[in-house]
């Protein structure tokens, strides 16, 4: 049941950053042929490309974790006994862990006291737009949680057909 949920979960993920990628590539290619093309361009484009970016860097940040595309400094869990290496995993585990919960709560806290400011071009309520920070630090939790016990225990990251950690770091 849990593993079914992982894959859900992963899959929405990454089909959520694909649709999102699109609408932003297509959105700022129709804005730049019209500008060379009519001298105008569209008024809400880079805006809403812009916000869709912050949407993307939080949402997949999860993903890049998951599979080891962040980058991270193995050398010491590398080079100690096991049982050293999986407690100082396990350390790195946790603080990660605290760091996700406090920044989600933090900006939470944020995305509240920005619900009344809204965007220049588009009118969207500045908080739909931070909204991403506590949405993206609430993936990179579950994300975590989910590799932690095999990340503790031998050191790697969850493995995937479609991706890997070059792949992960390139998203």
């Amino acid at each position: 049941m849990l593993d079914r949920i992982e894959r859900t979960l992963v899959a929405c993920n990454r089909w959520l950053l694909i649709v999102l990628l699109l609408a932003m590539a297509c959105i700022v290619f129709a804005n730049v042929v019209l500008r060379y093309t009519t001298g105008d361009s569209i008024v809400w484009a880079e805006e809403v490309a812009r916000h869709m970016m912050i949407w993307v860097t939080f949402l997949g940040a999860g993903l890049v974790m998951r599979f080891g595309g962040h980058v991270a400094i193995d050398n010491l869990h590398r080079s100690v006994s096991t049982r050293n290496a999986q407690y100082l995993r396990g350390i790195v585990v946790v603080c990660l862990a605290v760091f996700f919960a406090v920044m989600t709560v933090a900006s939470s806290q944020y995305v509240y006291a920005t619900r009344f400011q809204t965007t220049a071009a588009t009118d969207i309520p500045i908080s739909y737009i931070y909204a991403a920070m506590p949405v993206g630090f609430v993936l990179m939790l579950i994300h975590l949680l989910f590799i932690a016990r095999n990340y503790i225990r031998t050191g790697d990251f969850a493995e995937s057909d479609e991706m890997d950690a070059d792949a992960a770091a390139s998203i």
